[in-house]
């Protein structure tokens, strides 16, 4: 697998998905992606916006500020779902490859999820992650962006029959997620272009990230 660009690698992944996961429960997952593409949420935040500021901590528990971070260059910005979500580390595994690429176009990296600072830390220690893992309780900033919703019923009935408690997770009492998204910002904190996109077993590839940077 480690030959293979971050789409293959996803795509792997779906298919054993499909393979090991009972029918019932990836009819549930469908039909939360569907509902999600249907109520407009796939759109987030547009290119052309202002992207809203945010103070939200580290790993280290340290506050990190978007508009901050905006005076020192462009900022590629990534919602995701958390450290347990597979798709997820694949993702940023694949974006700690082109973080020298992304810090040579004067731009940086910053992720968000509603995992609670212990799990981004375990998360960042493991994969090796050299850029910003955020945490988002309540996901309070990604509602902002237009990304948050509830987990339905059908899909936490699925989780909590893999052992896992979302709401313990993310030490909080609500279950909600993150509608997987990356955002280019420039230095002014305008969208400059967004990829939104409610299948969860999908991402933006490295290579496109770059090349959006590159416009900026």
């Amino acid at each position: 697998m480690n030959n293979q660009n971050l789409t293959e690698q996803l795509e792997v992944t779906t298919q054993q998905f499909k393979a090991n996961s009972p029918i019932e429960a990836q009819i549930k997952i469908g039909q939360m992606i569907e509902e999600l593409q249907k109520s407009g949420i796939a759109s987030g935040k547009q290119p052309g916006e202002k992207a809203e500021d945010f103070k939200l901590t580290n790993a280290l528990g340290r506050d990190v500020i978007l508009f901050e971070e905006l005076a020192k260059g462009p900022v590629v910005l990534v919602f995701y779902r958390g450290g347990w979500c597979p798709f997820c580390n694949m993702q940023l595994k694949a974006y700690q490859k082109i973080l020298p690429e992304i810090q040579a176009i004067g731009a940086q990296l910053i992720t968000i999820s509603p995992q609670k600072p212990d799990h981004s830390l375990s998360l960042q220690e493991k994969e090796g992650l050299e850029f910003q893992v955020l945490s988002d309780p309540n996901g309070l900033v990604t509602a902002k962006y237009n990304l948050l919703f509830d987990v339905p019923p059908g899909v936490k009935e699925v989780m909590e029959g893999i052992g896992l408690n979302l709401a313990e997770y993310n030490n909080t009492s609500k279950w909600v997620l993150p509608v997987p998204a990356t955002f280019m910002i420039d230095e002014s904190a305008i969208i400059r272009s967004s990829y939104v996109n409610p299948n969860f077993m999908q991402r933006q590839s490295p290579e496109e990230i770059l090349q959006e940077l590159k416009k900026l």
